[in-house]
This record gives structure tokens, sequence and C-alpha cells, in this order.
């Protein structure tokens, strides 16, 4: 398991630094057209989508760099044993779930609300 779970873990890892960049490149095109334009976000009809593009490609990119967070813990986490392990009951994860979730750190009973 220890290989598969290395092998998933790099795969997504690799996925959202390609996603990160991605919007990054996004989000640089968006500042760079409204910089060279004379548009006023607030009064410019066109403005208004700007803005939201350049917030939306913003809040993904946060978003994509949790995930990366999570994939690096998920990492550490294999390299000293913890891997596959609840933090909450310290019971084994189902495999299921690490499949669908490889930076899992709760198993599905401890990850329920309430």
């Amino acid at each position: 398991m220890t290989d598969d779970a290395r092998r998933a873990l790099e795969t997504a890892r690799a996925a959202t630094l390609e996603r990160i960049a991605e919007l990054t490149r996004d989000i640089d095109r968006v500042v760079e057209a409204t910089a060279s334009a004379n548009t006023d976000d607030e009064h410019d009809p066109e403005g208004a989508t700007i803005a939201f593009e350049r917030a939306q490609a913003l809040s993904l990119r946060e978003h994509a760099r949790g995930r990366l967070s999570e994939l690096d813990a998920a990492l550490a986490r294999l390299e000293v044993g913890g891997y596959g392990r609840c933090e909450v009951c310290g019971e084994a994860i189902a495999v299921g779930r690490l499949v669908a979730r490889p930076a899992a750190r709760t198993c599905i009973r401890c990850a329920a609300p309430g």
C-alpha cells in the first residue's frame, strides 16, 4: 500500500502544482489586460466581469494551495508511518477512502458531522 499511496499522492501533487501554475497564468493575464486598459471596474460594464474572473481565479488558486498543503502533509505522514491512520480515533482509514481522498486525515466515522 505504501508504494501505491506514494504514487497517488505524488500524482495528485503534480496535478495540483500544474493547476496552481495554470491559475497563476490566468490571474496574470487578467491583471495585465486590466493594467493596459483605461477602465474603472465599478463603472465599466465589463469591469464587473473582469473583477469577478480575477476574484474567482484567486479563490481557486488559494483552494489549490490548500490542497497542496494537505498532500504535502500526507506525504510527511507517509514518511513517518502515520499515513492511513485516523488522527482522531487512531483506527485505520479504509482503503476506499484513501483512494478517493489520498490526503484524508480521518476515517469516515470521525469525519461524519455530529
